[in-house]
């Protein structure tokens, strides 16, 4: 794999058990990129490890007068510089390849996960720690793919220079073979602590991070409630507690880093001591001496690489960990799914959709709407009928074990899967539900771009973004966009729309994320408080709209409006998670207290009052009949 081709077509299946397993699984799928840098890395190396013998034939050449080996000598110079040169080159072209494809890999394989799992993956883990994972994680990562072909390269040089020095110079070279591997070994005992203290790093660092992100997130709101200071104060501390943490974490990988150096250094020394002795005893020739002496100070350069595959594998591991916690999370728990999954045919079209565990009917072709005293059930629900819901079981994450709408799952907490024409969702193919439902959810995301591009959905072509529009009514949002829009741009479709639409008001985002859901027109839509931020008067005419563009196509929302609520076919009350009563809008205002207490916003006193009244009505009446 070249970056040239990236993305990769397929990023594959990853083995998700754990960090080192998930760090293995990367390492088998570049294992042509890594021979190959492994080969470029030995030829520099080796080019390295070969210089200290060449000028110790050259200082013999030089000694002995024979000027015919001091060429040979040159020649000999020449052809390492060239293979330090080119390996030198090839093996950091090659490296940075194994680390940018290997970083692409994990950024490919969690946009999948996300695109998988939806607006459940924040209720397992925190938008912050998913951005992390995303962006710092991934580099560490890719530093550890990258340091592997390096280090292995390095040991092939060691090695190769250890041997050399026995056969070239016996006596020094037992000395540097035994030296060499406590040099390399003396910093193993304070790994286990420093990668401890780099976990601590990377666990504030994380934490720091997440609060950054709710903090940015929902900045509008604290400045309302006047908590931005607060949370500003709280950010500061984390961030405080992050340095600290890379101070202690510094100081250990300094050690270690000074040990790399100073026991060399006495190498070094006790090389050219002993050396020397032996030099002026006339065991040995000054050529030999001279080539121990540069032998020991090359090696400094490969045993950096011990140093830097410790650290490397030290801050990737946890990286790993937590991009691999996030890749193991599935729609539905692996010992519960169905054989079947994925395999079923899909639905013929104009089936019912069908939630077993409330009850909740939404016939073909019919416009529903569902009432829910408690919003987060009616989100919950939304979630459910659209098969997104997925719980954390094991109670991590931001949602803990929430009880939700798990669409996804088939416990006795979270019931059946939701059918659609008789059939489970969970048992179809993810991208067959997701074309088949679509969920539009009370906080929709506008995503950054023209809004043509934002239009520019996967639909059936039934309906045009002009008709959308129109049933959302965005008039006054396309006007907005234009006069925001550059000198020039004369069409709406082609002003811009900022991040997350922050330059439109609630209401007009809430429009466009409608009329984005009525382009895409699925077999079924569920609406979950589509026009909470818009007032009454477009409310009315968006629920006529919606009506209109959506006959003859199933469409559930999930409201409270009582003028959305009078134009659907038929509402359904939820109460204590289940069906409670159904018919129309006016129906239900007459017979169900708890339907109109929900509809009206009355209070229980208001309840009793109406009560009282309407029964001294029917008294009235009564009375009337009788004398008539």
């Amino acid at each position: 794999m070249q970056i040239s081709d990236l993305p990769y077509p397929d990023p594959g299946v990853p083995d998700a058990r754990s960090g080192p397993r998930f760090l293995l699984w990367l390492g088998r799928g570049q294992l042509g990129g890594q021979l190959k840098s492994l080969a470029w890395g030995m030829l520099h190396f080796g080019g390295v490890a070969g210089l200290p013998y060449a000028v110790g034939l050259g200082v013999d050449a030089v000694v002995d007068r024979e000027p015919n080996r001091l060429l040979l000598v040159g020649g000999l110079l020449v052809l390492i510089g060239v293979a330090i040169s080119v390996g030198d080159a090839m093996l950091h072209r090659t490296a940075v390849t194994n680390w940018i494809t290997a970083a692409a890999r994990v950024q490919q394989l969690l946009a999948r996960k996300t695109a998988e799992l939806g607006s459940a993956l924040t209720r397992r883990v925190a938008a912050g720690e998913v951005v992390a994972v995303s962006t710092g994680d991934v580099e560490k990562i890719g530093w550890f793919v990258e340091a592997v072909s390096r280090f292995l390269a390095a040991v092939f040089a060691v090695v190769l220079v250890c041997v050399g020095l026995v056969f070239y110079a016996p006596e020094l070279g037992v000395v540097v073979a035994v030296g060499v591997p406590l040099i390399a070994l003396a910093s193993l005992p304070l790994l286990p602590r420093a990668t401890r203290r780099a976990d601590v790093q990377r666990e504030k660092a994380g934490r720091a991070t997440e609060l950054a992100a709710d903090t940015v997130a929902g900045l509008r709101v604290l400045r309302g409630i006047g908590g931005e200071e607060l949370f500003l104060g709280r950010y500061r501390e984390a961030s405080q507690e992050v340095r600290r943490a890379a101070v202690r974490s510094a100081r250990m990988w300094a050690l270690i880093s000074a040990i790399q150096v100073v026991l060399p250094g006495l190498l070094l020394i006790t090389v050219v001591w002993y050396g020397a002795s032996l030099a002026l005893d006339g065991r040995i020739a000054v050529g030999e001496l001279v080539a121990a002496f540069s032998a020991v100070a090359t090696l400094l350069y490969p045993l950096r690489h011990f140093e830097e595959i410790a650290m490397a594998y030290s801050f990737s591991r946890p990286s790993a960990k937590r991009a691999a916690r996030v890749l193991s999370l599935t729609r539905t728990d692996p010992a519960e799914r169905p054989a079947q999954a994925g395999t079923v045919e899909e639905p013929a079209a104009g089936g019912d959709l069908y939630d077993p565990r409330t009850g909740l009917l939404a016939p073909a072709g019919r416009f529903t709407a569902v009432v829910c005293g408690d919003p987060d059930l009616a989100g919950r629900l939304a979630e459910r009928l659209g098969g997104h819901a997925m719980e954390d079981r094991d109670g991590g994450g931001r949602g803990g074990e929430e009880e939700g709408a798990g669409g996804s799952d088939r416990d006795a907490k979270d019931g059946p899967s939701v059918l659609l024409g008789g059939v489970a969702l969970d048992d179809l193919a993810l991208d067959t539900a997701r074309r088949l439902v679509l969920v539009q959810d009370k906080d929709p995301v506008l995503l950054s771009g023209t809004l043509r591009e934002l239009l520019d959905v996967p639909a059936s072509g039934a309906v045009e973004s002009g008709a959308a529009l129109a049933a959302a009514q965005c008039a006054d949002v396309l006007d907005a966009l234009l006069q925001s829009a550059p000198d020039g741009v004369e069409d709406p479709m082609d002003a811009r729309i900022t991040e997350r639409g922050r330059s439109l008001s609630g209401g007009q985002r809430q429009r466009l994320a409608l009329a984005r859901s009525l382009v895409t027109d699925p077999e079924v839509l569920v609406l979950d408080e589509p026009t909470s931020a818009v007032d009454s008067h477009t409310e009315a005419r968006i629920a006529d709209g919606i009506a209109a563009l959506r006959g003859g196509r199933t469409t559930v929302v999930l409201a409270s409006s009582p003028l959305l609520l009078d134009r659907a076919d038929r509402v359904v009350l939820i109460d204590g998670g289940t069906v409670a009563a159904v018919g129309t809008h006016r129906e239900l205002l007459h017979r169900e207290p708890l339907y109109r207490a929900v509809v009206t916003r009355e209070t229980d006193e208001e309840q009793r009052l109406a009560g009282l009244r309407l029964t001294e009505l029917e008294e009235a009446l009564t009375e009337i009949e009788e004398s008539a």
